[in-house]
């Protein structure tokens, strides 16, 4: 089953009601994964920025940042899913709420943002690695590409 994708423009998602926007999904890249992260989560995304490490914080925290004179604390994504690191690459940022808090999930890459077919979400396969599996609340099988859906609050459950 193929899902129906449609390329929209971030202000256009934004403006949908919470019914629509529930399938709308930025996407992200990490360790050549297609992810998504409901569009309603993301507050912000960031080029490379300058992290600050945080001395005695475990190890999925990359550090903290600073946006706009609001520190942010950056989580690693990649490690946070037990993905290996490719090198010291520029990272992007999803800056994400969660609890009145602003986070930054580090990822690879930044992509679309895609309004997908409820109807055509499935649940995790077995096949999935258990890392991705707690972290995942379902799938898109688009052509070629599996789209996992992160859920932020339990990505950001540390």
């Amino acid at each position: 089953m193929s899902a129906t994708a449609e390329i929209t423009r971030p202000a256009q998602a934004a403006r949908g009601t919470n019914d629509e926007a529930r399938d709308v999904y930025v996407t992200l890249t990490v360790g050549g994964q297609l992810c998504g992260i409901p569009v309603l989560s993301v507050r912000d995304i960031l080029g490379p920025q300058t992290i600050t490490r945080i001395p005695l914080a475990p190890p999925e925290v990359a550090g903290s940042l600073n946006l706009r004179g609001r520190i942010v604390t950056a989580i690693d994504l990649r490690r946070r899913l037990g993905v290996a690191h490719a090198g010291s690459g520029a990272s992007m940022s999803v800056v994400v709420e969660h609890q009145g808090e602003l986070y930054s999930l580090l990822v690879d890459n930044v992509g679309e943002v895609m309004r997908l077919d409820a109807q055509s979400r499935e649940q995790n396969p077995p096949t999935l690695a258990p890392e991705w599996r707690a972290f995942s609340t379902g799938i898109f099988r688009l052509s070629g590409e599996l789209l996992v859906v992160l859920d932020v609050a339990t990505v950001l459950d540390l």
